[in-house]
């Protein structure tokens, strides 16, 4: 099933309208029978509501449903029952009623959850660094860096800069740190150096005539 809507996209002018959702199973409750699984994608979350009319077989296979569990449901959107709406979310005013559920990926017990309040040690997240990408905060971090990115880029387009990525190995020339070698396999005994700063290409394209340059340079200082 390919979704047709992300986890963060259904309002109430969807109400009445077939979507497939995918994403990752945040949370899981049981209400007598009635199963009640928060989707989630980098867009956000949806409410995805298991009752005997999604029929014996779809219900059997959500009963199975664990967290961090990779699943495409297909399904009705409805309006939430009064009082049940949660503000919190952009979605929280329907929910998706399902009627078919495929389970694309099972997944055993996460160390840690993506939406957990209690953050693990540095080590646990690093290690696990797929699951603390999920988490939200480092979700806007990862936004806020792309659009500041462009909004630099655009404005520097506007002004008739050219973007040019300079070279990532070079000749080592010593500045005011120590360099990282990176050892050439073509010539044995010698190195390339990465950049501790973009200043002799950036003079380079200046002597060639790009007198608007602009560049997010990556540089390494050991």
């Amino acid at each position: 099933m390919l979704r047709t809507h992300t986890c963060g996209e259904l309002r109430t002018d969807h109400i009445g309208q077939q979507a497939t959702l995918c994403g990752w199973v945040d949370t899981y409750r049981d209400h007598s029978g009635i199963l009640f699984v928060d989707l989630r994608d980098r867009y956000g979350k949806t409410q995805v509501v298991f009752s005997p009319q999604s029929g014996p077989q779809t219900l059997a296979v959500a009963k199975t449903l664990r967290a961090e569990y990779v699943i495409a449901v297909t399904g009705t959107v409805a309006a939430r029952p009064e009082g049940t709406e949660n503000r919190n979310l952009a979605t929280g005013r329907i929910e998706l009623r399902a009627e078919k559920l495929e389970v694309l990926n099972r997944s055993r017990t996460p160390p840690f959850q993506p939406g957990a309040k209690e953050l693990p040690s540095e080590e646990t997240r690093l290690r696990y660094r797929y699951l603390d990408l999920r988490r939200q905060p480092m979700q806007e971090a990862m936004l806020l860096r792309h659009r500041m990115i462009k909004l630099i880029r655009d404005y520097f387009d506007e002004l008739g800069f050219v973007d040019v990525e300079t070279p990532m190995l070079g000749r080592s020339t010593p500045e005011g740190a120590r360099d990282y070698l990176v050892p050439s396999r073509v010539h044995p005994g010698t190195f390339f150096a990465l950049p501790q700063s973009p200043q002799l290409y950036k003079q380079i394209l200046m002597i060639a005539g790009y007198d608007r340059y602009v560049q997010v340079a990556r540089c390494f200082r050991d």
